[in-house]
Protein backbone atom coordinates (compact mmCIF):
# COMPACT_ATOMS: atom_id res chain seq x y z
CA UNK A 1 0.00 0.00 0.00
CA UNK A 2 1.21 3.38 -1.15
CA UNK A 3 0.39 5.99 2.14
CA UNK A 4 0.55 9.59 2.03
CA UNK A 5 4.14 10.15 0.69
CA UNK A 6 5.42 6.12 1.29
CA UNK A 7 5.08 3.19 0.20
CA UNK A 8 3.59 1.32 -2.85
CA UNK A 9 0.18 0.16 -3.45
CA UNK A 10 -1.16 -2.46 -5.93
CA UNK A 11 -3.38 -1.85 -8.63
CA UNK A 12 -5.76 -4.72 -7.37
CA UNK A 13 -6.07 -3.37 -3.68
CA UNK A 14 -7.07 0.07 -4.82
CA UNK A 15 -9.97 -1.18 -7.06
CA UNK A 16 -11.16 -3.49 -3.95
CA UNK A 17 -11.56 0.02 -1.76
CA UNK A 18 -14.41 1.95 -0.94
CA UNK A 19 -14.94 5.15 -2.85
CA UNK A 20 -15.39 8.20 -0.85
CA UNK A 21 -18.66 9.88 -0.67
CA UNK A 22 -19.54 13.24 -2.60
CA UNK A 23 -19.68 15.16 0.52
CA UNK A 24 -16.09 14.58 1.03
CA UNK A 25 -15.08 14.99 -1.86
CA UNK A 26 -16.60 18.43 -2.19
CA UNK A 27 -15.62 19.56 0.64
CA UNK A 28 -11.79 18.31 0.18
CA UNK A 29 -11.93 20.24 -3.33
CA UNK A 30 -12.30 23.13 -1.65
CA UNK A 31 -9.76 22.98 1.23
CA UNK A 32 -7.55 21.86 -1.70
CA UNK A 33 -8.40 25.16 -3.61
CA UNK A 34 -7.63 27.30 -0.38
CA UNK A 35 -4.19 25.51 0.12
CA UNK A 36 -3.46 26.00 -4.04
CA UNK A 37 -3.74 29.56 -3.97
CA UNK A 38 -1.89 29.92 -0.84
CA UNK A 39 0.67 28.02 -1.65
CA UNK A 40 0.97 29.87 -5.34
CA UNK A 41 0.96 33.49 -3.07
CA UNK A 42 3.88 31.98 -0.87
CA UNK A 43 5.93 30.67 -3.81
CA UNK A 44 5.46 33.28 -5.84
CA UNK A 45 8.53 35.19 -5.78
CA UNK A 46 10.59 32.07 -6.47
CA UNK A 47 8.38 30.92 -8.94
CA UNK A 48 8.75 34.23 -11.06
CA UNK A 49 12.90 34.28 -10.35
CA UNK A 50 13.59 31.04 -11.52
CA UNK A 51 10.94 31.04 -14.74
CA UNK A 52 12.77 33.81 -15.60
CA UNK A 53 16.22 32.28 -15.42
CA UNK A 54 15.12 29.54 -16.84
CA UNK A 55 13.37 31.47 -20.07
CA UNK A 56 16.63 32.92 -20.61
CA UNK A 57 18.35 29.80 -20.99
CA UNK A 58 15.95 27.98 -23.17
CA UNK A 59 16.36 30.73 -25.68
CA UNK A 60 20.00 31.16 -25.60
CA UNK A 61 20.10 27.64 -25.97
CA UNK A 62 17.44 26.60 -28.40
CA UNK A 63 15.65 30.12 -29.80
CA UNK A 64 12.12 29.60 -30.47
CA UNK A 65 9.00 28.73 -28.41
CA UNK A 66 9.52 28.54 -24.59
CA UNK A 67 6.47 27.58 -23.45
CA UNK A 68 5.41 23.58 -24.64
CA UNK A 69 1.54 22.75 -24.94
CA UNK A 70 0.97 19.04 -24.06
CA UNK A 71 -2.88 18.38 -24.66
CA UNK A 72 -4.19 16.78 -21.35
CA UNK A 73 -7.35 14.83 -20.12
CA UNK A 74 -8.39 16.72 -16.88
CA UNK A 75 -11.02 16.90 -14.34
CA UNK A 76 -14.31 15.75 -15.04
CA UNK A 77 -12.60 14.13 -18.52
CA UNK A 78 -12.23 17.77 -19.75
CA UNK A 79 -9.25 17.94 -21.87
CA UNK A 80 -6.85 20.65 -21.24
CA UNK A 81 -3.33 22.24 -22.42
CA UNK A 82 -1.15 21.63 -19.59
CA UNK A 83 1.96 23.91 -19.91
CA UNK A 84 5.50 23.08 -19.67
CA UNK A 85 9.04 24.66 -20.23
CA UNK A 86 10.06 23.17 -23.75
CA UNK A 87 12.96 21.09 -23.45
CA UNK A 88 13.19 19.46 -26.89
CA UNK A 89 14.33 20.59 -30.01
CA UNK A 90 11.97 22.50 -32.37
CA UNK A 91 11.92 20.53 -35.15
CA UNK A 92 11.52 17.27 -32.26
CA UNK A 93 9.01 14.52 -33.58
CA UNK A 94 8.45 11.12 -31.79
CA UNK A 95 6.09 9.51 -29.69
CA UNK A 96 4.70 10.70 -26.16
CA UNK A 97 6.97 9.16 -23.91
CA UNK A 98 10.21 10.62 -22.77
CA UNK A 99 13.45 8.57 -22.29
CA UNK A 100 16.43 9.31 -19.83
CA UNK A 101 18.78 9.50 -23.31
CA UNK A 102 16.12 11.09 -25.24
CA UNK A 103 17.87 12.22 -28.21
CA UNK A 104 15.48 14.85 -28.70
CA UNK A 105 16.36 17.17 -25.81
CA UNK A 106 18.14 20.23 -26.38
CA UNK A 107 20.68 20.38 -23.43
CA UNK A 108 19.14 22.63 -21.00
CA UNK A 109 15.95 20.65 -21.61
CA UNK A 110 18.23 17.46 -20.22
CA UNK A 111 18.34 19.20 -17.16
CA UNK A 112 14.91 20.45 -17.03
CA UNK A 113 13.65 16.96 -17.67
CA UNK A 114 16.00 15.88 -14.37
CA UNK A 115 15.09 18.81 -11.98
CA UNK A 116 11.68 18.69 -13.08
CA UNK A 117 11.66 22.31 -13.39
CA UNK A 118 10.15 21.77 -16.84
CA UNK A 119 6.89 21.78 -14.92
CA UNK A 120 7.17 24.89 -13.21
CA UNK A 121 4.35 26.91 -15.88
CA UNK A 122 1.94 24.58 -14.40
CA UNK A 123 1.58 26.74 -11.47
CA UNK A 124 -0.51 28.90 -14.41
CA UNK A 125 -2.52 25.87 -14.62
CA UNK A 126 -3.35 26.02 -11.28
CA UNK A 127 -4.32 29.46 -11.11
CA UNK A 128 -6.35 28.61 -13.55
CA UNK A 129 -8.32 26.16 -11.51
CA UNK A 130 -7.06 23.09 -14.52
CA UNK A 131 -4.65 21.71 -12.29
CA UNK A 132 -3.86 21.67 -8.59
CA UNK A 133 -0.74 21.58 -7.03
CA UNK A 134 -1.13 17.70 -5.69
CA UNK A 135 -3.16 15.38 -7.61
CA UNK A 136 -3.17 12.35 -9.64
CA UNK A 137 -0.84 13.02 -13.03
CA UNK A 138 -2.81 14.08 -16.18
CA UNK A 139 -2.61 11.83 -18.73
CA UNK A 140 -2.83 11.60 -22.23
CA UNK A 141 -6.24 10.88 -24.05
CA UNK A 142 -4.79 7.53 -25.44
CA UNK A 143 -3.91 6.06 -21.90
CA UNK A 144 -6.44 7.24 -20.09
CA UNK A 145 -8.81 5.31 -23.12
CA UNK A 146 -7.05 2.07 -21.54
CA UNK A 147 -8.18 2.06 -18.36
CA UNK A 148 -11.89 4.37 -18.55
CA UNK A 149 -13.61 2.84 -15.97
CA UNK A 150 -10.86 4.01 -13.44
CA UNK A 151 -10.13 7.20 -14.98
CA UNK A 152 -14.06 8.03 -14.63
CA UNK A 153 -13.28 7.71 -10.98
CA UNK A 154 -9.65 9.43 -10.79
CA UNK A 155 -10.68 12.48 -12.47
CA UNK A 156 -13.52 13.36 -9.73
CA UNK A 157 -10.27 15.20 -8.73
CA UNK A 158 -8.43 17.82 -10.50
CA UNK A 159 -4.78 16.42 -11.75
CA UNK A 160 -1.91 17.61 -9.97
CA UNK A 161 1.76 19.10 -10.53
CA UNK A 162 2.97 16.56 -8.13
CA UNK A 163 1.29 13.20 -6.35
CA UNK A 164 1.83 9.89 -5.42
CA UNK A 165 2.36 8.64 -8.59
CA UNK A 166 5.25 11.06 -9.86
CA UNK A 167 7.77 10.09 -6.37
CA UNK A 168 7.04 6.46 -6.99
CA UNK A 169 8.18 6.69 -11.09
CA UNK A 170 10.71 8.95 -10.35
CA UNK A 171 13.29 7.32 -12.56
CA UNK A 172 10.62 6.46 -15.03
CA UNK A 173 12.74 7.96 -17.99
CA UNK A 174 15.66 5.16 -17.14
CA UNK A 175 12.95 2.03 -17.07
CA UNK A 176 11.74 2.96 -20.42
CA UNK A 177 14.96 3.39 -21.77
CA UNK A 178 16.07 -0.04 -20.81
CA UNK A 179 12.47 -1.34 -22.58
CA UNK A 180 12.77 -3.20 -26.35
CA UNK A 181 9.32 -1.28 -26.45
CA UNK A 182 8.90 2.20 -24.42
CA UNK A 183 5.24 2.32 -24.98
CA UNK A 184 4.12 -1.28 -24.73
CA UNK A 185 6.36 -0.88 -21.48
CA UNK A 186 4.65 1.46 -20.24
CA UNK A 187 0.90 0.51 -20.80
CA UNK A 188 1.13 -3.21 -19.51
CA UNK A 189 3.24 -2.48 -16.36
CA UNK A 190 3.86 1.16 -15.52
CA UNK A 191 0.69 2.30 -16.20
CA UNK A 192 -1.44 -0.20 -14.29
CA UNK A 193 0.75 0.52 -11.32
CA UNK A 194 0.04 4.95 -11.48
CA UNK A 195 -3.84 3.80 -11.76
CA UNK A 196 -3.80 1.95 -9.02
CA UNK A 197 -1.61 4.64 -6.93
CA UNK A 198 -3.94 7.06 -8.31
CA UNK A 199 -7.35 5.30 -7.39
CA UNK A 200 -6.32 5.02 -4.09
CA UNK A 201 -5.35 9.00 -3.60
CA UNK A 202 -8.48 9.58 -5.13
CA UNK A 203 -10.39 7.78 -2.81
CA UNK A 204 -8.20 8.66 0.12
CA UNK A 205 -6.90 12.64 -0.54
CA UNK A 206 -6.58 14.57 2.39
CA UNK A 207 -4.63 17.78 3.04
CA UNK A 208 -2.31 16.51 5.08
CA UNK A 209 -1.78 13.74 2.79
CA UNK A 210 -0.77 16.37 0.18
CA UNK A 211 1.28 18.23 2.48
CA UNK A 212 3.41 15.62 3.28
CA UNK A 213 3.73 14.68 -0.60
CA UNK A 214 4.90 18.02 -1.17
CA UNK A 215 7.18 17.81 1.04
CA UNK A 216 8.89 15.03 -0.38
CA UNK A 217 8.29 16.68 -3.72
CA UNK A 218 11.07 19.43 -2.50
CA UNK A 219 13.52 16.97 -2.68
CA UNK A 220 12.95 16.01 -6.20
CA UNK A 221 15.59 18.40 -7.99
CA UNK A 222 18.46 16.30 -6.23
CA UNK A 223 17.16 12.89 -5.85
CA UNK A 224 15.72 13.28 -9.93
CA UNK A 225 19.28 14.31 -11.05
CA UNK A 226 20.30 11.45 -8.55
CA UNK A 227 17.75 8.78 -10.09
CA UNK A 228 18.39 9.65 -13.73
CA UNK A 229 22.50 9.93 -13.48
CA UNK A 230 23.34 7.54 -10.41
CA UNK A 231 21.96 4.47 -8.74
CA UNK A 232 19.07 4.21 -10.55
CA UNK A 233 20.47 3.22 -13.67
CA UNK A 234 20.26 0.10 -11.75
CA UNK A 235 16.88 -0.57 -12.44
CA UNK A 236 15.59 -3.46 -14.06
CA UNK A 237 12.34 -3.01 -15.90
CA UNK A 238 11.78 -6.61 -15.07
CA UNK A 239 11.09 -5.24 -11.42
CA UNK A 240 7.90 -4.52 -12.38
CA UNK A 241 5.34 -6.46 -12.98
CA UNK A 242 2.12 -6.17 -15.00
CA UNK A 243 -1.41 -5.91 -13.85
CA UNK A 244 -4.41 -6.78 -15.88
CA UNK A 245 -7.00 -3.45 -15.90
CA UNK A 246 -10.86 -4.18 -14.83
CA UNK A 247 -11.71 -4.05 -18.71
CA UNK A 248 -10.35 -5.02 -21.45
CA UNK A 249 -7.27 -1.95 -22.87
CA UNK A 250 -8.22 -0.22 -25.90
CA UNK A 251 -5.04 0.62 -27.81
CA UNK A 252 -5.08 4.26 -28.94
CA UNK A 253 -2.78 5.65 -30.92
CA UNK A 254 -0.45 8.54 -28.88
CA UNK A 255 1.96 10.58 -31.14
CA UNK A 256 3.11 13.54 -29.74
CA UNK A 257 6.74 14.85 -28.52
CA UNK A 258 6.44 16.34 -24.64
Amino acid sequence: MLLDGGLRLPFQYARAMRPPSSRRVTKNGFGVRCFDITLLLMLAPFLLVCSALIVLAIFIDSPGPVIYRARRIGRNGEPFEMLKFRKMRRDAVGGPLTLVDDDRFTPIGRFLAATRFDELPQFVNVLRGEMSVVGPRPEEECFVADFRDEYDEILKVAPGITGRAQLRFLNERVLLAQAEDPLETYRSKLLPDKVGIDLHYARTRSLTGDVLILARTMTTPVTGMYSIWGEANRSRVCDFQPVPPSSPVIRSGCASAS
